[in-house]
């Protein structure tokens, strides 16, 4: 048995129990004074699916994050999330592809009917609709591999009232936008591969090392290089803290 504490609540945890927690969540979980307790956990980081979901789900994950009754969920232990969970975990290879992608369809499965909501409109003459549409299907990667007028051509849209409609729906520029999905792709590949600084420029759609490493600068206050060697510095104790962080900045910015 076990708890979790959130200022004057608590709620009983017993063995076998899942809850989702968003990164925002302010609580803590506690072992019962009678037992000990072993807590096992896996992250989603949204803005690191880019080649896997689209501009639309993205957001729709990033503002349940901050919506209370989706932000905070239990599923007891004698329910079908608890029971694959536990399946799984007692299973399957934790070091495995295949048991990483089981435990994100269980994520998707649980905010599966409202992500049902996020499907695109029909064919419309409105520019704005063709423009959701486009984030409804498009995944992150293509948005920062293309031209302003390539996405203007693909809306059928004017660029400046297609300026005035990404503003609107995004709530930036589309340079910014595409930069904070390029340098997103950067600081994961900095974190988890061995490639060379230009060759992660390059792989993050930056034509010149010198842009990129301005760009990163500018956003982190820091080289790429240097970057990288702070994220190794910390990943034994923290397990990946600071670079988690430098990536959640980009995604919430």
């Amino acid at each position: 048995m076990g708890y979790w504490l959130h200022g004057q609540t608590s709620v009983d945890l017993e063995a076998g129990t899942v809850i989702l927690v968003s990164a925002g969540a302010r609580g803590h979980i506690r072992a019962s004074q009678l037992n000990s307790m072993s807590v096992h956990s896996f992250s989603v980081i949204p803005s690191r699916l880019t080649g896997l979901i689209t501009l639309h789900e993205q957001d729709f994950l990033k503002n349940a994050a901050s919506q209370m009754e989706l932000a905070f969920q239990v599923f007891p232990a004698a329910g079908p999330i608890a029971s694959r969970m536990n399946e799984l975990r007692a299973n399957a290879n934790a070091n495995g592809l295949l048991f990483r992608l089981r435990l994100l369809e269980i994520f998707v499965e649980i905010f599966d009917k409202k992500l049902d909501q996020a499907v695109p409109p029909q064919e419309s003459h409105d520019a704005k609709d063709r423009f959701r549409a486009f984030l409804a299907m498009a995944p992150p990667d293509m948005l920062s591999e293309m031209s302003f007028d390539e996405l203007a051509r693909m809306t059928r849209c004017t660029p400046r009232h297609l300026s005035r409609i990404f503003f609107e729906q995004v709530g930036m520029s589309f340079s910014d936008k595409r930069a904070e999905i390029r340098l997103a792709k950067a600081c994961e590949l900095l974190a988890t591969s061995k490639s060379r600084v230009v060759e992660v420029a390059f792989e993050s759609g930056y034509k010149s090392l010198s842009l990129f490493n301005q760009m990163f600068t500018r956003r982190f206050g820091i080289s790429p290089g240097k970057w990288r060697q702070r994220h190794r510095a910390n990943s034994g104790s923290r397990r990946n803290g600071a670079a988690r962080k430098e990536i959640e900045k980009v995604r919430t910015a």
